[in-house]
Formats: C-alpha cells, structure tokens, sequence
C-alpha cells in the first residue's frame, strides 16, 4: 500500500501481528546504510499506522536516517522534531546533525539554545561533536571556540569524540596549533581516528614534515592514515614520494578504497606515468571497487593525460554514468591532444544532452579552438559563453583567446582584448602574447611587452628568458647578456627543464647534459647511434634556439643533450623495438627537439609521445599531431 520494498513490507505485517514491532523497527531503520528521504517517509508511514507517531524514540531514528539522506529535508526533520514535547536530547542531536550538514549550518547553534540549554536539558559529548562539525563547515571560529569553552565546563573534554571534532574544528578554521595542543592533551585518550584527524591537519596547512613525523610516529595505521598521508603529498607536488607512499600500503596488505585509487589516477596522471595509471585500474578490477562518477572521471583523466586519448574515448562510452566534470574531463582531453574537431564534436554532443555547460567546459572548448587556429570558431564559443550561457569570462578564458589569436598572428587583436578586460592585467596573458611575437618575429612589440612584464613580475623567469630569446634570435648578444646579468641581480634563474620517461614501475628523470644516470654511458652511446642515423636521413640541427653567444658547433653541442633526447634514448634501451615511447616534459618542447622527434620517427619507425607544458605531440612516420603548430 506504501509502494514499500522488502524490509518496509515486513515491517507492516508485523506492525498488527506482533508485539515486538515496537523494537524491532528502530534496528531494521539503523541498519539501513543509505537510506533515502522516500525510504525513510515510508517508515514513518508504517509508525504513524502502528499508533506510534507519538514515540519519541522512534522519531529521533527517523531524524537520525534523514541525517545520513544526501538531501536532508530540514522542514520535514523540524516538523517531526516539533511533535513532542521536550524532546530527549537524542532527538534534538540529530536534529542538530541535520542542520549541520545543511547549507546553514551556523543555525545549528541557534537550534542548540532554544531546544536544549533553555529546556534546562543536558547536552552529551554527541551534542558537541555535532556542533563542531557544524562550525568546522562554516568556519564559525569563535563560536567553534565558545563552544569549546562550554565543553570544558561540562567535562567533556576528554571524550575522545570531542576531541576529535575539536581537532578538525581548529584545522579547518586553519588554526593547526590549537589542534596540535588539544591533540596533545591526554595522549592515552587518543585512537586511531584521533591520529589520522591530526594528520589531516597537518597536511591541509601543509605542513609536510609534521605530517611525515607524526606518521611515523602513529602507533597504529588504517586506510584512511595511508590515504591522508599519500594526499598530502599529492597536493604538495611531492608526486613521485606519493607513489612510494601508495607501494607501502600495498605491502602493508591494507586495501586500497575509492579514495586511495582516485588519488593515486590523480598522481599518475600528473607524472604522465602510463604504466602505474594501468596498475591502479587492475586494482579498481581486483577489489570490485563501484566506479562511480568520481572514480570515472579520474580514470578518463589518467589516460588522457598519459597519452592515450583513444582508451580515454572507450572508458567515457563505457562508464555507467557521467557528470559534467566526466565531460569536461573528456572534453579537455581531447583538445591537449589537438583534436579539436573531435573535442567540438563532443561538447555539441554534450548540449544535445540537455546538459548545461560550465566555465571550465569552456576552458577546454576554446583551448581546442587555439590548439588547431580555429579564430571564427573560438570568437563564437567565446561570446556564445556569455551570450547564452550567462558564464562571465575569467582569466583562463581569456588566455585561449590571447593565445588563440597570438598564434594565429593577429596580435594587434590580442593586445586590444587585453586592453579591453574588465579584470586586471593578468602577466600571464602578457606574458601568453610575448611568445607569440617571439613566435612571429615581432621583434619591437616583443622589446616592449617584455619590458613591461619585467615591471609586472620582476622575480618570475620566464619573461626574462622569453625577452633574451627575441634578442637572441635577433643575434643581439649583448642585449642578451643584459637581459641574464638583471636576472641574476634580481635573483631569478630559469626554471631547468626536465623529462620523465617510465620503466618498469620506475621513474626515471633527466636534466639537459645528464650524467647521473647509472645507464649514462649506454645512453649517450645510444644517442649518438640515433644522431648518426638521422644525420644520414638529412638531418640537421637548427640552433636558434640556443641563446648564447658562442660558436656554431658549441651551439650543436649544447642542443644535442636536452632532456627529452636522453629519455629518448633511455627508451630506446628499455623498451622493445617498435615499442612507443612516451616522455613527459616540464617545459616547452624546443623546435629542434621537436624536429629531432619527428624524424626519429620516421626512420626508426617509432611512435614517441611528447607531453609537454602546453600540449601533446604524438610523433609517427614523420610527423607529429600538432601540424607544426604548438
């Protein structure tokens, strides 16, 4: 009659024939994990019918299972809350909880006046700990810090759920002494969950080191101490140190859940590490892990940005549900790779899903739009954002159309877009334009702008080395060696430029004339093996880039050893022939290299995949997927 399944239909035969419906109801709803607004109006249908709606400890259930709904009604929570009179304070708990995870949780302390302290009733140390929760959601510091105080007065303060609630009140509130303090109040009061809270603070302030040491310190280690502790090194940059946190575990033999293996896609997909990506999906197989939205997403994004675009299409027509994030994942993709009618394909497939798109829906539209020179089309997108959509534009937009029309060569369009920003000048999009004229030859303008970025951001290095590459491919020496001399009395140096290739789980990094490497000297062997090959195929270095003032042959010398070329032959040691290769770098890819690339390609007959700062290139037969235009 309720349209109830199999556990509600129980419940309402057993409402007529059985006395002891009265305590088996309130078992079978906690032991629903996830229950829902409908599921729980059905229960309290079934009380209503069995003369129980005036039972206050079967309401306060209700309440608690709307608690744990996604969406909590707070209207229908406060109307069953108002059906009793001076409700126990289990009931009006929950109601707290209900609030707190509301989009108003500061009323949740409103509540906590009027219902329990005026009514002379006692709070208990669950009363506290939902009130934390409740001011660590809004920041609410001086009510989190009052309520501390009113703790202490009623002894709960050394309830270890208090003051874990404490804890993570003060680390959200960014107050990680306060909980480091209260942490270290009666050690012999901690858990496990005490430890992992404290973590968790430590490495949202980021404070790496204490996070490490108190780590090792924990007397004991669950899922979630692993998880933290491989985050925060994510979030911290520390990628490959995350990696060998995530190995750790596994030898732990603790199980990795939905968190660790988003986390780890997450850093697999910022390495570019193809090989530890695939790992981390035969785990999701493995321990029959749901792929959720979220889950999903991160797979899409770690095989895009491990170069390989194709798999990422089959994962995105086989997930079992998507978001907008799970598009624009796929979207964005699709338009680092250059495929930029296939990424514009996919986001009118998108809004023929009666879906609505986002500013960073956009972002990945229009930066596909600059990848492949498409003006018209990213001049449409762009106003069709704003026009239809009623999404202002923020400074990534801008920037693809800086860079869109900069590489196309309309600069004067760029400057006057720029100029005509409501936002403030971003150097970044200055900065965007600077390479484009370094790009088209403009020399004038590039002095100009150069200069004035120099102003902007004196202690960035990038707007020093762009402005010596104009002078450098002017042969301008000396302006070049004033532009270096005012990097170097400002105390800037250029950011090294590095590749990362994989091997066998391992990551191996290079700088420009390496020698570290255990393999350096198989790998310069090898190198000259490949540089021999292709100079019989014609090749020849093109040295423009280099941005000294030394001999032709020096210049040679010095191209000869960037990083990509010695992961390029480290992967011609490691990998089988025929076997592709895939580098990651953390600066533009340099036109020579770029060239080098492509002909290695050809006359080896070997797919090499470049993922640089801007973009991939996926060189093969000759040529890459970025038609010379990056």
């Amino acid at each position: 009659m309720f349209g109830c399944n199999k556990k509600l239909k129980f419940l309402s035969t057993t409402v007529f024939s059985r006395p002891r419906f009265i305590t088996v109801l309130p078992s079978s709803l906690l032991s629903t994990a996830n229950p829902s607004v409908s599921f729980t109006k059905q229960a309290h249908a079934c009380i209503v019918v069995s003369g129980l709606h005036g039972n206050a400890s079967f309401l306060g259930h209700l309440i608690a299972l709307l608690a744990l709904c996604p969406s909590t009604p707070l209207e229908y929570s406060f109307a069953i809350h108002q059906t009793i009179n001076n409700p126990p304070v289990f009931m009006s708990n929950n109601m707290i909880r209900c609030i707190a995870k509301s989009e108003s949780p500061r009323k949740s302390l409103v509540f906590y006046s009027d219902s329990i302290l005026r009514s002379c009733a006692r709070p208990n140390n669950y009363t506290f700990t939902f009130l934390l929760q409740a001011c660590s959601k809004s920041l609410g510091l001086c009510e989190g810090v009052q309520i501390h105080g009113q703790l202490l007065r009623l002894g709960f303060g050394q309830d270890v759920y208090v003051k874990n609630a404490l804890i993570h009140f003060y680390s959200c509130c960014c107050k990680v002494e306060s909980s480091k303090k209260v942490f270290e109040e009666s050690p012999q009061r901690c858990d496990v969950v005490t430890w992992n809270v404290m973590l968790a603070g430590f490495a949202r302030d980021g404070e790496l080191s204490a996070a490490e040491n108190l780590f090792v310190e924990m007397p004991e280690r669950d899922v979630v101490s692993w998880n933290t502790m491989i985050m925060a090194y994510v979030h911290n940059g520390k990628l490959e140190e995350s990696l060998d946190c995530f190995r750790r575990m596994r030898e732990c033999g603790l199980p990795p859940n939905e968190a660790t293996l988003v986390t780890m896609l997450s850093a697999s997909a910022q390495l570019g590490l193809l090989g530890h990506g695939r790992m981390v999906h035969s785990l999701i197989d493995l321990f029959n892990i749901p792929m959720t939205v979220t889950l999903g997403s991160a797979l899409l994004d770690m095989y895009a940005k491990c170069g390989c675009i194709e798999q990422a299409r089959i994962w995105f027509d086989k997930l079992p549900r998507r978001d907008i994030s799970t598009w624009n994942v796929m979207i964005c993709g699709l338009a680092s790779h250059g495929l930029a009618k296939e990424a514009l394909a996919l986001f009118r497939r998108f809004l023929n899903e009666g879906l609505c798109p986002v500013n960073v829906t956009f972002i990945g539209v229009l930066n596909a739009c600059s990848r492949a020179g498409l003006v018209k089309e990213g001049w449409r997108y762009f106003r069709l954002m704003g026009d239809v959509y009623g999404i202002e534009p923020e400074m990534e937009h801008y920037g693809c159309m800086v860079d869109l029309l900069g590489r196309a060569g309309l600069v004067s369009q760029a400057v006057e877009m720029i100029e005509s920003m409501d936002l403030s000048r971003n150097p970044v999009l200055w900065a965007t334009l600077l390479c484009a004229c370094r790009i088209h030859g403009l020399e004038e303008m590039g002095q100009s702008i150069g200069h004035k970025l120099i102003q902007l951001d004196p202690t960035y290095d990038g707007h020093y080395v762009q402005l010596s590459s104009i002078y450098a491919k002017s042969k301008k020496w000396e302006d070049v060696v004033r532009v270096r001399k005012l990097m170097v009395e400002r105390n800037t140096c250029k950011v090294t430029g590095w590749s990362l290739i994989e091997d066998q789980g391992m990551v191996h990094r290079f700088v420009s004339g390496d020698r570290e490497h255990k393999r350096s000297l198989e790998i310069y062997k090898m190198l000259e093996r490949i540089e021999t090959r292709l100079a019989e195929a014609g090749y020849t270095p093109n040295i423009v880039s280099v941005l000294h003032d030394i001999g032709e042959e020096e210049k040679e010398i010095v191209i000869k050893v960037h990083s990509e070329r010695l992961a390029i032959a480290f992967g011609f040691l490691v990998t089988s022939s025929g076997a592709c290769i895939r580098i990651v770098k953390n600066l533009r890819v340099c036109s020579d290299c770029h060239e080098f690339s492509k002909m290695i390609s050809r006359v080896f007959e070997r797919e090499i995949i470049v993922r640089d700062v801007s973009r991939f290139h996926h060189f093969k037969e000759g040529k890459c997927s970025c038609a010379d235009y990056w």
